[in-house]
């Protein structure tokens, strides 16, 4: 397999005493340090209603990253495609990939409305980000993945010929199957072959004890959201204080199977154990903390432990044919599927 490569899944976490304005502005403050670390992409998520995350308009989030950044690819995990037009979509990520050439993702997720008529939507995207769609066109259209946690979605994104990425921290069974369906089934004009990526919640601290703390913190937070209880993430000095109910330490045992955590060297062995299982060169991590800091600390010691290669940014960007800069990124053909 090849050298494993790292990205980001950022659902924009609002932690115990922290507001959303401030949960923002940390999103832009962990783009721009995983950029210098070497981190692959960057994907910011849709939420809405949630307390416990600040990000209800990833397109906006994704632009303001996009000018705070310079290679690193930015995108969506995603925009949850029947809540809207899809041209709308098209213009608005049409728009994003003619001012950030070669830079941008398109993640799509199929919550939010009725799933019935959601492949003719996604076709329909697809079609409206070709040439002779929606207006702008951009020259290097935005790679567009599908998000989901089922053979379905899989099966779907390789008849599309799209990206595709399974929500391990969703459901942590079944990755490999889907992502076989995926491979098997995917076609496409372009000539590109199947990747895939597994995204996987992660979290890591300078010590095992540490990171044991952090993942208490997260597990209550996820039992309390599955039993109604919708709110900020947890500190560690609340989760310490904390009663645990017979239903809380039901749910958090259900969800201790799709995290990892632990120590570094305990966490990269995991890690690489998962991308090999499901056959992929990418994991996208999801770190949620109550602290900031803590968020970012443990995507600097996955990113050591990875030896990621941080990229030279005195190094000239490549160019496209046109002239416009690709960000490190080949020039791709759009992908035009009938609707």
């Amino acid at each position: 397999m090849t050298k494993l490569r790292l990205s980001v899944l950022d659902q924009t976490p609002v932690g115990e005493d922290h507001t959303p304005d401030q949960a923002l502005r940390a999103s832009v403050d962990l783009a721009r340090a995983a950029e210098v670390l070497g981190y692959t992409r960057y994907w910011v998520a849709e939420h809405h209603d949630s307390p416990g995350f600040a990000s209800s308009a990833p397109e906006i989030l994704a632009g303001t990253l996009l000018a705070h950044t310079s290679r690193m690819r930015i995108g969506t995990g995603g925009v949850l495609l029947p809540r809207y037009d899809a041209a709308k979509v098209a213009e608005v990520f049409g728009v994003l990939a003619s001012l950030h050439p070669g830079r941008v993702d398109l993640g799509i997720g199929r919550a939010g409305g009725p799933a019935c008529d959601f492949p003719h939507r996604l076709a329909r995207l697809g079609a409206l980000l070709g040439e002779g769609g929606v207006v702008p066109y951009a020259p290097v259209p935005p790679q567009m993945w599908l998000l989901g946690a089922g053979r379905e979605s899989a099966r779907l994104a390789g008849m599309l010929g799209t990206e595709f990425a399974f929500g391990h921290f969703f459901s942590p069974t079944g990755g490999q199957e889907a992502l076989e369906d995926y491979r098997d089934r995917f076609r496409t004009s372009t000539g590109a072959r199947p990747g895939g990526a597994l995204a996987v919640r992660v979290v890591t601290a300078d010590s095992a004890g540490r990171a044991e703390e952090l993942a208490q913190s997260l597990l209550l937070w996820r039992a309390r959201k599955d039993l109604g209880e919708d709110g900020p993430l947890p500190s560690y000095e609340t989760t310490r204080r904390h009663r645990w109910t017979g239903a809380e330490l039901e749910r958090a045992k259900v969800h201790r199977t799709a995290l990892v955590s632990g120590a570094p060297e305990q966490v990269s062995a995991v890690l690489a154990a998962l991308a090999a299982s499901h056959g992929v060169d990418e994991l996208i991590i999801n770190t949620l903390t109550c602290d900031p800091a803590d968020r970012r600390r443990s995507y600097e010691l996955l990113a050591e432990a990875f030896t990621l290669q941080v990229p030279d940014p005195h190094a000239a960007a490549p160019m496209d044919a046109s002239g416009l800069a690709l960000q490190g990124q080949e020039r791709s053909r759009p992908q035009v599927w009938s609707a």
